[in-house]
């Protein structure tokens, strides 16, 4: 008998169970996060700090939900990434559904943010209020990722409840297997936002140049 539950209550151990979904511990499987950065420019820098300041300006006025951490966080990230200029376009609230192999279990949910380029998902984003933790999303954001149509490229996801951010990447094979970066968060030191918006930038320059 077919089970179906909302990704929101799906468990990694579903997903390891179900899907056979493995966790990669080599650093040299997700080095995206890492090798290779951009330079984050100064006049980026002004603009990443002010997003900082913005967001924790509004942390002081809880609750902060998701639409306004998508508004006041996300959607700026994404602009200055050029996330929203051609070959790339972005959807909100898509509908994605997977079984396992023997059809025991379906899988149903909404994607916060969905980042293409053609075909291909480039950006799985999920994210949260800023009272949770990242943790509470992450099997969250690997069931989406599991349901990208195009299983011959990694599947990269970001997860942020606003002020902590982590990357996914996800690779299908004969088996699913994925590793995470570090979390990064604007509590921190400086201005971690840097480090994520350099990522992103990576991720573009990644996809631009993939021609399959």
């Amino acid at each position: 008998m077919n089970e179906t539950i909302t990704a929101r209550n799906v468990t990694l151990h579903d997903l390891k169970q179900k899907f056979q979904l493995q966790q990669v511990e080599n650093g040299q499987f997700f080095t995206e996060w890492q090798e290779d950065l951009p330079t984050v420019t100064a006049y980026e820098k002004q603009s990443l700090d002010k997003i900082r300041i913005n967001h924790m300006s509004l942390i002081e006025y809880p609750p902060l939900l998701e639409q306004t951490v998508q508004m006041t966080v996300l959607g700026p990230l994404l602009v200055l990434a050029d996330f929203f200029l051609a070959p790339f376009s972005m959807r909100k609230e898509v509908s994605i559904s997977i079984s396992d192999e023997d059809e025991t279990i379906t899988i149903e949910g909404r994607i916060d943010v969905l980042v293409l380029k053609e075909n291909l998902w480039v950006l799985v984003i999920e994210s949260k209020r800023a009272s949770l933790a990242l943790t509470v999303g992450f099997a969250q954001l690997l069931s989406y990722m599991l349901a990208t149509p195009n299983v011959q490229k990694p599947c990269f996801g970001l997860i942020t409840n606003g002020s902590s951010f982590a990357f996914i990447k996800l690779v299908h094979g004969n088996r699913p297997q994925y590793a995470m970066s570090r979390i990064y968060d604007m509590h921190n030191p400086g201005n971690e936002l840097y480090h994520v918006f350099a990522i992103l930038k990576r991720l573009r320059i990644l996809f631009l140049k993939d021609r399959g």
